[in-house]
C-alpha cells in the first residue's frame, strides 16, 4: 500500500462510488484511493436505507455507461402537479418529451449496493486503485494530487453551513398501498405545510412511496399515529384519486433544508454531491445533481491525468512519498476550476428552481396561493416552457 494518491476520494456513498468508477473507466492506470467508511460486505447495506430516491433518466444513462443501474426501478411515464384546496394542475408525460421514461424510483440500498458492485468489477483492471472500508475518524496520514470531498450527510447531520437555509421542515417517508394505482405515474400535490409525493415502488403497482414535508412537529406528531389515524390523515390531505388508503409501513423521519458551497473548488480540492449542495427533495434532484457532479469531475480530471500519465508513472517507480511539482499543482488548481465555472449553471439553476419551489408552494398566503395556481396554468398551457423545465430536471445543463 502506499500513501501517495494522484486522486483521493473521500466518502463511499453512491456519489463517490460513482466518481471512482468513471475514473478508472475512463482511465484504469490511474492511482486512486477511495475512503469509505462502510463494511466491505454488502450485506449490511441491502439491510440500510430503504427510501425511495427520485432518479432522472438522464442519471439512467449515466450509470448505464457504468453497468450500475440498479435492478426493479419502476419508471415514470407521467407526473401529476397540483394543490390541495385551490385551482391549477400540470401533467407531465414522457410522450411530450419523446423519452422513454421521465425518470426512475429506487431504494437507496439499491443504487449503494449496485454502484459497489460496478466498482468491483472495474477494480479489476484496475492495479492503481485502493479501496479502503470501514474508516473512521482517523486515516492515515497520505499525500494527493487531488482531494474530492464526497461526504455527503443529511441536512442536520452535515458539520458545515455555508449558504442554504433550514426549511423548517421534515420529510416523512414511508411505503403505501392503495385501492387503485395508475401505473408508472408520480403524483406530487401541493399542501399549506409542504409538497407530499406519492411515488412507484418495486414492491408492486399498488406498492407507493410516500415523501410528505410538513414542520417537523406535525411530521412527528403523524410518525406516532397508529396507522388507521395516519392513513385517515393521509386521505384528507391527499384526496380520493387512488381510491382507498389501505396500509402504511416502514414510516420515518427525515430534517430538510439548503446548504450549498458558493466554490466547490480550492486550490487541490474539489466538493461534490452534498458534499457541495444539500437540496429539498420537492423536485427530486439531489442525487441526480450529485452524479452530474462525478461525472464530470471525472470527466476533467481523467483526461488531465491521463495526459500528464503521471499516476501511471509514480506507480511503476513504486514510488512511496512525492512532492507534487509547481506545475503538477497548477495542472490539477485549473482543472478543478474549470470543472467549477463548468457546473455553475447547473447548480445555480437546480438549486435555485428546488428552493423556489420548496417555499413558493408552502406559503399559506392567499395572493401566493392563486399566483401558483396560476403558474401551474400556464405550465399546463404553454408546452415549450414545460419541456424546457422537465428537460431540466432529467438532464441538467451543461
Amino acid at each position: 500500500m502506499s500513501n501517495s494518491y494522484a486522486v483521493v476520494i473521500q466518502g463511499g456513498g453512491p456519489v463517490g462510488l460513482a466518481c471512482a468508477a468513471w475514473l478508472l473507466q475512463k482511465n484504469a492506470g490511474l492511482s486512486l484511493l477511495l475512503l469509505d467508511r462502510n463494511p466491505a460486505d454488502d450485506q449490511a447495506m441491502k439491510a440500510g436505507d430503504g427510501r425511495g430516491i427520485a432518479l432522472s433518466h438522464g442519471s439512467k444513462l449515466l450509470l448505464d455507461t457504468i453497468h450500475a443501474w440498479p435492478d426493479h426501478c419502476p419508471a415514470i411515464h407521467q407526473i401529476h402537479v397540483s394543490q390541495v384546496g385551490r385551482f391549477g394542475r400540470a401533467l407531465m408525460t414522457r410522450e411530450e418529451l419523446k423519452q422513454e421514461a421521465l425518470g426512475h424510483i429506487s431504494r437507496y440500498t439499491d443504487i449503494h449496493v449496485s454502484l459497489r458492485k460496478a466498482l468491483r468489477s472495474i477494480q479489476k483492471h484496475a492495479p492503481h486503485f485502493e479501496w479502503q472500508h470501514d474508516v473512521g475518524d482517523s486515516v492515515l496520514p497520505f499525500e494527493t494530487d487531488c482531494l474530492v470531498h464526497a461526504e455527503g450527510g443529511l441536512f442536520k447531520d452535515q458539520d458545515w453551513t455555508e449558504s442554504g437555509r433550514d426549511y423548517e421542515q421534515a420529510a416523512l417517508v414511508a411505503t403505501v398501498e392503495v385501492e387503485k394505482a395508475i401505473p408508472h405515474q408520480a403524483w406530487e400535490r401541493f399542501t399549506n405545510e409542504g409538497p407530499l409525493a406519492l411515488l412507484p415502488s418495486h414492491l408492486g403497482p399498488n406498492t407507493l412511496n410516500l415523501v410528505w414535508c410538513a414542520t417537523p412537529h406535525a411530521s412527528q406528531r403523524r410518525l406516532d399515529l397508529n396507522d388507521t389515524e395516519f392513513l385517515n390523515e393521509l386521505q384528507n390531505a391527499f384526496g380520493h384519486r387512488l381510491g382507498s388508503f389501505k396500509a402504511i409501513a416502514n414510516r420515518r423521519l427525515y430534517n430538510l433544508g439548503l446548504n450549498y458551497r458558493k466554490h466547490v473548488s480550492e486550490g487541490h480540492e474539489v466538493w461534490i454531491g452534498n458534499a457541495a449542495q444539500t437540496l429539498h427533495p420537492v423536485a427530486g434532484q439531489g442525487l441526480n445533481l450529485g452524479l452530474r457532479d462525478a461525472y464530470l469531475l471525472a470527466e476533467k480530471l481523467a483526461e488531465l491525468f491521463k495526459a500528464n500519465n503521471q499516476s501511471l508513472n509514480r506507480a511503476l517507480n513504486k514510488i512511496q512519498t512525492h512532492s507534487a511539482s509547481e506545475e503538477t499543482i497548477g495542472a490539477v488548481q485549473n482543472a478543478l476550476q474549470e470543472y467549477a465555472k463548468s457546473r455553475e449553471i447547473d447548480r445555480r439553476a437546480t438549486i435555485g428552481i428546488t428552493d423556489f419551489l420548496a417555499r413558493v408552494f408552502t406559503s399559506p398566503i392567499l395572493p401566493v396561493q392563486l399566483s401558483r395556481g396560476l403558474a401551474l396554468t400556464v405550465l399546463q398551457w404553454m408546452p415549450p416552457l414545460k419541456t424546457a423545465l422537465a428537460r431540466q430536471m432529467m438532464f441538467g445543463r451543461r
